[in-house]
């Protein structure tokens, strides 16, 4: 992808969310880490930009090192995005675009009192047939309640609340990262409690269709009442085994 190709999807992704209410106002930033064949750096949305009206052209640009070089404003968020970039890496070098929102189901489920829905740390009970595989020690915004979750986005670790930009956040972000992909389950989003979700992919498209899933979760775990009973181990196993799930 060039980087006038990643200016537009950028702009393309920022419209589509923003009329579609996946974000709001002002929040929500998107990046694109480039090529090293395009320059190499990122390009990121400006600080306080709406996402629905974004200027190809007025974009941040960023060299390697997260410095910027032209454009608006870059968006505080980019410290983030760059831990997430070099943590992700490790287990996915073509890790290409970030997507930050404040996604309204995400971020309630973060909101209300523990239930003791999310995944307990430590082991899953084995079904017969299907070795236990061990979860990381960390509250986790969902358990697997359909199928597409654990095929399209995965396990997806909470953060505990830091205020918006706090380099300990990302500090924290790329520790979490990095403690999953070396247990064998490379994640593709962490959620920020109560602020929202950051997803990464291979390309925009792809960050956003794993947002899409993960939201569309969080709603359903919100509708359910009772809350949903996660998936057994046979059944992940089976996904692990059809579609190469990680989770």
């Amino acid at each position: 992808m060039t980087e006038q190709q990643a200016r537009e999807e950028i702009c393309r992704i920022g419209h589509s969310l923003f009329v579609r209410g996946y974000v709001h106002a002002t929040a929500g930033n998107i990046s694109v880490r480039l090529d090293d064949a395009h320059g190499g750096g990122f390009l990121i949305t400006p600080t306080d930009a709406c996402l629905g009206f974004l200027e190809p052209d007025r974009l941040a640009r960023l060299d390697a090192h997260a410095q910027q070089i032209s454009g608006d404003k870059a968006s505080k968020t980019i410290a983030l995005h760059a831990h997430i970039y070099c943590a992700a890496g490790q287990f996915n070098p073509q890790t290409r675009c970030i997507i930050h929102t404040h996604s309204r189901h995400c971020v309630a489920l973060t909101l209300r009192p523990s239930d003791g829905t999310a995944l307990p740390s430590g082991m899953r009970p084995a079904e017969p047939g299907v070795l236990p595989k061990p979860v990381a020690a960390q509250a986790e915004l969902l358990p697997p309640i359909t199928p597409y979750f654990v095929m399209k986005v995965g396990h997806v670790p909470v953060i505990p609340y830091h205020r918006p930009g706090d380099p300990a956040a990302a500090q924290q972000v790329a520790q979490t990262i990095r403690r999953y992909g070396e247990a064998g389950t490379p994640i593709r989003a962490v959620m920020l409690s109560r602020l929202g979700p950051n997803v990464w992919h291979d390309t925009p498209a792809a960050a956003m269709a794993t947002l899409e899933e993960l939201e569309e979760t969080a709603r359903l775990m919100m509708l359910s009442t009772p809350v949903p009973t996660a998936l057994t181990d046979f059944q992940i196993n089976e996904l692990r085994q059809t579609f190469g799930a990680l989770w």
